[in-house]
């Protein structure tokens, strides 16, 4: 890290709880930034499964059942809404 970034740091943990979270939710936006390539990978990916699907290639398995199978095995608790 540089002095610069050791400054920044050591002034930003001076300010209250809430200043502190509003700067590290401007932070974790600002790494958040769209990837036109990956994006598209997804989207092409997202197809290729839909269309699959429509062929009777794969099935389809209902939210609930992929919650309970991994709650069942312990993976932590998983909330439908």
């Amino acid at each position: 890290m540089t002095n610069s970034t050791t400054a920044v740091i050591d002034q930003a943990l001076k300010l209250k709880a809430s200043e502190r979270a509003a700067i590290a939710e401007r932070l974790l936006l600002s790494l958040d930034v769209p990837d036109p390539d990956i994006d598209a990978a997804w989207a092409r990916e997202a197809n290729t499964r839909i269309e699959a699907h429509d062929r009777g290639e794969i099935e389809s398995v209902p939210a609930e059942g992929v919650f309970a199978k991994y709650k069942a095995a312990g993976t932590g608790t998983v909330e439908v809404k």
